[in-house]
C-alpha cells in the first residue's frame, strides 16, 4: 500500500467522525439529564449540550427567612446537572470515537 491511499483512507474516516460528533451534538439538544440537591426539593435539568433548561423548586424548598439556603440549594443541583449532562456527553463519545480522546470536542 502507498502512502498515497493511506492520506485519502485517513481523510474520509475524519470526515465521517467528524459528522458523527456534529449529529451527535443536535441528539444530545434532545437529551436531559437531572441533578438533585435537598433531598429533591430542588432539580436542574440540564441538556448533553451543557445547557440548563428547567429548574423545578418543591415549595417546601421557600423560606423567605432563609433565602441564602434555597441559593446553595440551585446551585448545588445546576452543579450536579452540569456533571450529569458531562458524564453523558462523555459516554456518547465514546462510541463515536472508539474511545479516543480529541481535544476541544464539546
Amino acid at each position: 500500500m502507498s502512502m498515497g491511499n493511506v492520506n485519502p483512507n485517513l481523510f474520509r474516516q475524519a470526515q465521517s467522525v467528524q459528522k458523527r460528533l456534529m449529529d451527535l451534538r443536535e441528539e444530545l439538544k434532545d437529551r436531559v439529564v437531572e441533578g438533585e440537591a435537598g433531598g429533591g426539593l430542588v432539580t436542574a435539568f440540564t441538556n448533553g449540550n451543557g445547557e440548563l433548561v428547567k429548574i423545578t423548586i418543591k415549595k417546601e424548598a421557600v423560606d423567605p427567612a432563609d433565602v441564602s439556603m434555597l441559593e446553595d440549594l440551585v446551585v448545588a443541583a445546576v452543579q450536579k446537572g452540569l456533571e450529569e449532562s458531562q458524564k453523558l456527553q462523555q459516554t456518547e463519545m465514546q462510541k463515536v470515537t472508539g474511545g479516543m480522546h480529541i481535544p476541544g470536542i464539546f
